[in-house]
């Protein structure tokens, strides 16, 4: 059945796989409402302690609060009335998830559609806090060629990492992607590659509305119209969203990473493009010294992983409200 879901929409990948483009392809669809990255779904996750019982009407208020105008959100991106979004949180239910579920129900409303999503690559480490609010969520997972991704995130001037870094955040995407289509299921997971979004997006879109239980929407083929609007000229990383769809960029590693970077990026990475479907070239086996420190690395990122589990753990066995959302059903629009 088409067209009747109202279930909440998670974009998330490697950072430079293409999932700004897959927003703005999401939020160009007649029914669904999908924000630029907010920054506050973790972040108040994380916070949650600090706002004590939220059945207290002006604990609401202060997590509304902090929500709207808190250092480091991007409330100001959904263009909405932050005091009626305070008002609204502290007369919905008294959880987390229902608070941030009434802030994109209304940026969604104010967009006049009945369902909303929200995209940050990140979100790939953070499943298992987004179901916990959102047990009916539906998850998206773009995969881009793990070569273009690593040479694309060495070139942004917010990454601040080397390529053993980058390296080993796209094998960990990749890794939880096949974890979590293993564990959620095909009518919760969908896993797609941005190659073939590029290559042929009406038929990567229509498979995707499918899963979402969805038609498909020819405006989703003209997102570039929305994102001249939405994604300022400043951040020139995201100007090619700017252009109508086009592969262009398919490949490019080839022009960007030196010869040593391209054999170490697929030496690592070989058996997770092969997974995903891409052709390996001929390459030399990286020096001893690169290899052992990515595999320090990897080991050191693996065991901070437990360690945040463990503490996520202790912190949810003393969290004073449920956090799951309370509203559901689909936006109501005029």
């Amino acid at each position: 059945m088409t067209g009747e879901s109202c279930r909440p929409v998670f974009v998330l990948g490697c950072p430079r796989s293409g999932t700004t483009l897959l927003q703005q392809m999401l939020h160009s669809h007649r029914r669904i409402a999908f924000p630029s990255e907010t920054r506050f779904v973790h972040t108040a996750y994380e916070a949650r302690h600090r706002f004590g019982d939220l059945e207290r009407p002006e604990n609401r208020r202060a997590l509304a609060e902090w929500i709207t105008s808190g250092e480091g959100t991007k409330f100001k991106v959904l263009r909405l009335d932050a005091a009626a979004v305070v008002e609204e949180i502290v007369q919905g239910p008294p959880t987390l998830g229902s608070a941030i579920a009434a802030v994109f129900r209304a940026y969604a409303r104010r967009h006049g559609k009945p369902r909303w999503g929200d995209k940050r690559p990140s979100y790939f480490r953070r499943v298992p806090m987004l179901r916990r609010m959102f047990p009916d969520a539906q998850f998206i997972h773009l995969v881009r060629d793990g070569r273009d991704a690593v040479s694309s995130l060495m070139r942004m001037p917010w990454f601040h990492g080397d390529i053993h870094t980058a390296a080993l955040t796209w094998r960990e995407a990749v890794d939880t992607g096949m974890r979590l289509r293993a564990r959620l299921g095909p009518a919760t997971f969908y896993e797609f590659r941005y190659e073939d979004l590029v290559a042929d997006p009406e038929d990567a879109l229509t498979r995707l509305c499918e899963f979402l239980g969805e038609e498909y929407d020819p405006g989703m083929r003209t997102a570039h119209r929305h994102a001249r609007q939405t994604v300022p000229s400043t951040r020139k990383w995201h100007l090619r969203t700017h252009e109508e769809v086009n592969a262009r960029r398919v490949g490019a590693w080839r022009d960007r990473l030196e010869g040593w970077e391209a054999d170490f990026v697929q030496y690592v990475l070989a058996s997770r493009l092969r997974r995903h479907g891409y052709a390996l070239t001929e390459g030399a086996r990286p020096p001893a010294g690169q290899l052992v420190r990515f595999h320090r690395l990897a080991v050191y990122r693996w065991r901070s992983r437990h360690a945040r589990a463990v503490l996520a753990r202790l912190a949810e066995a003393r969290e004073p409200n449920p956090v799951v959302s309370c509203l559901d059903g689909p936006v109501s629009v005029s």
